[in-house]
């Protein structure tokens, strides 16, 4: 088990070098427009030059890298080109709100999705088929889209919930239920229907193999026989849809932020990229790609814990 955590510990920082690099690889070479995009149009080429060598930018690409990287360790990411604001700064206060909306959606997405594709694989008939039809449509409506009708429907036609802005439980909890039902909402239609249908046909699967009938035939009731055996035998497929889904979510995330106004990270990924601020970039790209290897990290590890046989990949 130790091993095996170690090799897939091992991948991970792999992982996370290749995708750190590569994003300061696409954003390098711009330095004249990231420059001349700070001081402004009329700028000349003295002060476009003299900018450029202000923010290091003409120093060699992995020289560049080299200091950013040896920055993690000491949990210094830079500052905003535009701001001046620090990345971890600005990183501290709207993780936070993005891991919550995720939490949040998680959460809920697990519970349905368990017991709807329980059920369905289960009862069969018009039931599962509605529930086939409904997550066929779920998973192709974009989240985006679901959010929008959401506004023009419970925040604008029916008032019930704001448009947009966040609330936080120490502020009110209440205000952070409100502010957080429609951006939940909207990414639970498509992680709901993704997951509710991964496994439905993982408890299919189970319900054919032969334990099960051995243990429908020494009597033990459906209950304790679908969430005791059935369902841990399913696990697996469950497991990794969860895992995709979350990675799923974070992209979400970056469009529903910005329909909702939510000051998370997808909000601010969204608009230092437009507007080429290096660091800034960096910092939420090493905050997500942390995140997604966490979540592929304890799938794996609960994987391995369901299944023996993982531990060996």
């Amino acid at each position: 088990m130790f091993i095996a955590i170690v090799k897939k510990f091992a991948r991970l920082v792999g992982v996370l070098l290749l995708v750190s690099f590569s994003t300061f690889l696409l954003m390098f070479g711009n330095a004249t427009g990231i420059a001349q995009t700070i001081l402004g149009l009329r700028a000349d080429k003295a002060s476009i030059e003299q900018k450029v060598i202000e923010l290091g930018l003409d120093r060699p690409l992995l020289m560049q890298f080299g200091d950013w990287l040896g920055g993690i360790f000491t949990g210094d990411l830079g500052q905003s080109y535009y701001t001046g604001q620090a990345v971890s700064g600005a990183l501290a206060t709207r993780v936070p709100v993005t891991l919550t909306l995720l939490i949040v959606t998680l959460i809920i997405t697990t519970i349905i999705s368990v017991l709807v594709g329980v059920a369905a694989a289960s009862f069969g008939g018009w039931f599962d088929r509605v529930v086939q039809f409904f997550a066929g449509i779920g998973a192709a409506i974009p989240a985006f889209i679901v959010a929008v009708v959401l506004v023009f429907s419970f925040a604008v036609a029916l008032p019930w919930f704001p448009a947009t802005g966040y609330v936080t439980p120490a502020q009110s909890v209440s205000g952070w239920i409100a502010s957080l039902a429609l951006p939940v909402a909207a990414l639970l239609v498509g992680s709901i229907a993704g997951t509710s249908a991964q496994i439905r046909g993982a408890v299919l699967d189970t319900l054919d193999k032969d334990f099960v009938r051995t243990l429908r035939a020494r009597g033990i009731p459906t209950g304790p026989l679908l969430f005791r055996h059935v369902l841990r035998n399913s696990s697996g497929p469950g497991l990794t849809s969860l895992s995709l889904q979350t990675i799923g979510l974070l992209g979400g995330a970056v469009f529903v932020e910005q329909v909702f106004a939510l000051p998370g990270i997808g909000q601010l990924a969204n608009t230092s990229a437009q507007r080429g601020d290096v660091p800034m970039v960096m910092g939420v790209v090493l905050v997500t790609v942390v995140m997604v290897l966490c979540v592929n990290l304890l799938t794996d590890l609960a994987n391995t814990a369901l299944n023996p046989k993982a531990r060996n990949r």
